[in-house]
């Protein structure tokens, strides 16, 4: 997909938790890495069997003409697993896991003083130090 070719380009990524009534925050950044085929197929077998089958169908990121065309690749894959209680997982079908190498931490105060603290990963060790808001 073009998210996993920007992921091959950069691989750097963050993420962030808000909850805006508890006024609290938590932002990770790190690098991802793609799971292992093991961990793909695993997750694969929770999925529900339509969401299965459209793995299959779906070029996915690709330019198709139309939706017909899509649903024609469903109707052709579910005739292919027809009978089949196991759908296997697609080979091209994966994801990725955040390791995370900084992790902040914010809760809102009054006055705009609020409260950070961020943990950076430091080979085997976590650092911690508390930011200025």
């Amino acid at each position: 997909s073009r998210k996993a070719e920007e992921i091959d380009e950069n691989p750097m990524a963050a993420m962030v938790f808000h909850w805006k009534c508890l006024e609290r925050q938590v932002r990770i950044e790190g690098v991802l890495k793609k799971v292992t085929r093991k961990e793909s197929e695993a997750y694969f077998r929770t999925r529900p069997r339509a969401s299965q089958l459209g793995a299959w169908a779906s070029p996915q990121s690709t330019a198709i003409p139309d939706r017909e065309t899509l649903e024609r690749k469903l109707v052709e894959v579910m005739e292919r697993f027809e009978g089949q209680k196991k759908i296997p997982c697609p080979p091209f079908w994966g994801g990725y896991r955040l390791a995370p190498e900084r992790i902040e931490f914010w809760q809102g105060q009054s006055a705009r003083l609020h409260d950070r603290t961020v943990y950076v990963k430091s080979g085997r060790r976590w650092k911690q130090a508390r930011l200025a808001p």
